[in-house]
Parts: C-alpha cells; structure tokens; sequence
C-alpha cells in the first residue's frame, strides 16, 4: 500500500477499511501529514466555506456522580470547590451571549442528580422562549430515552456525548461502575430522537494505540453523527492519571483530517485543550478541517472551578475579551467567524 494512495481514497470514497485505515496511521509522514491536510481543508471549504461557527459554551454544575479516571471534576476529586448556576444564572449567562452575537448555547456540566429532568427542561423552555432564534446544545451525559426525549421535546436540538473511546477494554478501564454499551446505547438513542448527534473521544490515552482510533474512526463512519469532538487528553493533578503523558498535537490534528474526510459534512471543533497543549493548536485545528469554535461564556468567577484538566486557557478572561482575541485569531488563518446557529447542512429538525 502507497500511502498517498489511500488518502485519495479516503478523499474520493469516505471510507477506508481498517487494513487501510490502521496503514495509514502506522505509515504516515510529514509529507503526507501535509497531503491530508489539504485535502481535508479543501472538503471542508467545498461544504462550509471559511466559515467557523462560534458556540457559547454555559459550565453550569462541576457536581458529577462518575468517576472517570481522567477527570478534574470527577466524584472522588475532594480537592473540587463545587458550584451551580442556578436557572436565572443560566439565562443571564444566555442575555450576555445573545448581546454578544451568540446563537447557540451550549449547556454543559457533569451528571449532577441534582439537575432532574424538569429543571433540565424548564431551563431549556426558558432560553427557547427568551431566544427562539438560537440552538440549544445539552453536553450532561448518560439518561434515559424518555429524558432525552423529554429534554428534545422541550426544545433542545443537539447533544454532545463523547463515546470517548470505542474500545470496550479500554472505556471500561477508565470508566468505573460504567458501561461502554450503555455509552453506545445512548448516542443511538439520541439520533433515533432527531438530534444533531455529537460524539467524539480523546487522543493520547494511557495504554491506548492506533489499533483504537481504527475503531473510533470504524464507530464514528458508522454511526454518522452530526458532530464530533476530539481533543488532546490532558492529565489532571487530583486524578489517578496525574502522571500520565498529555496526548500530542500532531497525532490530534492527524485525526481532525481523517475525521473530515471519512465524514465531509460533519462539525468539528477545534477544541480548548488543543489551544491548551500548544499556542496555536485551535488554529491548526481550523487549518486541519476544523470549523467549529466553543469560546466560554460561563461566569469567570466560576470557569476555574470547572477544571476537568490541567493549564484550560481562558479561565480568566470576560467573554468580550474572549470573543475578541478569538476572531482575531481565526481570521489570522484564513477563516470568517459565524455567530449563526451553524446547523450541520444536512439536518433538518424533527417535528
């Protein structure tokens, strides 16, 4: 196998199979790193233009039942200063937003019991009616259908939920007392709803290999999700993992155009911890096939607090301030920001 051979047939067909897509990842060198890229720019550009769509992301409850063995907010972590916004927080956190050219809000936090499903939904009622124009996006991981077609209902219209990997053994290591099928059973719950579906996992793993994004990617191509995150993991000092190594930027942005290629309509973000382990990653991100931007509006008094990793950028900053130094930074690559809702082109919502 020619590896430039490949990704032409990852360009022209959207697929590989995993002998090919395994070739690749063992094989591919700077030259070809550079092939891919622009190959992945140009599908990106064919569907979205220059487009990059900016989402305000809310940080609502650092609260979280799990214990994944990554994560900075995790049950166990006693070293968390805990925090909620409350409705009215949440809403004055959407008014700054909507004034700052917003339009869509992305509601995440970790699985709070607190949160039950009619203060989910009187959340998502209250934002729909205060901002009929803008998307509502809920990233509070694992419920039942019936929640999640009750939050649908109340009118959400997209949902993020990371499968995080798509190799059993290795979720179920870092994931105690949880299920790697019920992750999946989840994700095909939300798109039989009508979401716009967001999945997505984390590169540089303890113990992971490329064996395991050949089955993230396989998951990925077969599951169609509107939307995928990936991003660098990134060790927390106050979890089991503190001494791992960070996953890189190369092997992220390698990714970011495959992911592009194998699914050419899809929203991609690039991502805070790809801006974390390098100055210019969210730019490089966006020069990979990257098109989605999450600038933090949560209140700055509590954006340390929600601390899922070490060193997160922008916890610092006012929104404004944030907002600027972002279109600064993506029309310095090329790029027009899109304070849009920014739907994927081939979603159409479900009455």
């Amino acid at each position: 196998m020619v590896t430039k051979g490949i990704i032409d047939k990852l360009y022209e067909k959207n697929y590989l199979n995993e002998e090919e897509m395994l070739y690749l990842l063992d094989n591919i060198d700077e030259e070809n790193k550079e092939y891919l890229r622009v190959k992945a720019l140009n599908v990106r550009t064919k569907y979205y233009g220059k487009k990059v769509y900016l989402r305000g992301l809310i940080e609502f409850t650092n609260y979280c039942k799990n214990n994944c063995m990554y994560c900075g907010i995790r049950f166990s972590n006693k070293n968390a200063i805990r925090y909620r916004l409350n409705a009215e927080e949440i809403l004055s956190t959407c008014r700054k937003g909507y004034e700052l050219g917003f339009r869509t809000f992305v509601l995440q936090g970790g699985e709070d019991p607190y949160f039950s499903d009619d203060i989910i939904i009187d959340i998502i009622s209250k934002i729909k009616n205060y901002f009929p124009s803008c998307a509502v996006t809920l990233s509070i991981g694992e419920k039942s259908y019936d929640s999640y077609k009750r939050y649908f209902d109340a009118g959400a219209d997209r949902y993020l939920l990371r499968h995080e990997t798509a190799s059993k053994k290795l979720y179920e290591s870092l994931h105690p007392n949880m299920s790697f099928e019920n992750r999946i059973k989840c994700l095909n719950n939300l798109k039989k709803i009508g979401y716009q579906v967001g999945a997505g996992f984390m590169i540089g793993l303890p113990n992971q290999t490329n064996e395991d994004f050949v089955k993230d990617l396989m998951f990925l191509k077969e599951l169609e999700p509107q939307m995928v995150g990936i991003g660098p993991f990134i060790p927390h000092k106050d979890t089991p993992l503190s001494d791992k190594k960070a996953g890189d930027l190369n092997t992220t942005l390698i990714l970011l155009s495959i992911i592009r290629l194998l699914l050419p309509k899809v929203l991609l973000p690039s991502t805070t911890a790809l801006g974390t382990i390098n100055p210019k990653g969210r730019e490089l991100g966006l020069l990979a096939g990257a098109n989605v931007v999450m600038p933090n509006l949560s209140p700055i008094e509590v954006r340390e607090k929600y601390s899922l990793y070490d060193g997160k950028i922008c916890t610092g900053e006012e929104a404004a301030e944030c907002l600027i130094c972002l279109k600064n930074r993506i029309e310095s690559v090329g790029f027009e920001v899109d304070m849009g809702r920014g739907d994927n082109i081939d979603w159409e919502r479900k009455s």
